[in-house]
């Protein structure tokens, strides 16, 4: 199965423009809310960041309060992302969603598709690709390698400056 990154990008900007998002920090807790899911927050045991949970019209999704926010807000996007992409999932554990490369037997291959589809999705609501460039070209002088601009825009965005920086790879702005 193919990773259907122009459907993310589709389905998200969609989602935006639904809920009238045009500036960063994305309120994912309430586009989750609104899309229809209950956010159950508790302090989970183990690594697990978060689960999605589908039964009969219920929609649940979990976070692990222990870790950090940044985080939160990434298990929340990818659990969403599980619920509009990957319709016939009923119940899903993540013990590690926050990271685009995956962790895991299966997924540390970069093979579990509904996996890598998620974190693009979360990556995707909480970054969206023209709210970065339109930022990106404000500031002339923008330096990616500048860890004090990566971390504001990081904070701005509401996410971690791994997350930010694993974007704006994919974007094309660091190269290997």
């Amino acid at each position: 199965m193919a990773i259907r990154r122009r459907k993310i990008q589709e389905m998200v900007f969609a989602l935006l423009k639904r809920h009238k998002i045009t500036e960063p920090p994305v309120p994912v807790e309430k586009i989750a809310r609104a899309e229809g899911a209950t956010i159950y927050t508790k302090p989970l045991d183990g690594e697990m960041s978060g689960f999605f949970y589908r039964d009969k019209g219920n929609v649940v999704i979990g976070v692990n309060t222990k870790q950090s926010p940044v985080r939160q807000r990434f298990t929340i996007g990818h659990e969403l992302g599980h619920f509009l992409l990957h319709v016939f999932d009923q119940i899903h554990w993540d013990h590690d969603s926050f990271r685009v490369l995956l962790r895991g037997p299966k997924s540390s291959e970069g093979t579990d598709v509904g996996e890598i589809e998620a974190n693009l999705f979360a990556a995707e609501l909480l970054m969206p690709t023209s709210f970065l460039e339109r930022d990106l070209k404000v500031g002339d002088t923008f330096d990616v390698l500048d860890d004090d601009k990566i971390g504001e825009l990081a904070k701005k965005y509401g996410v971690s400056t791994q997350a930010l920086l694993i974007k704006l790879s994919r974007m094309g702005y660091l190269v290997d």
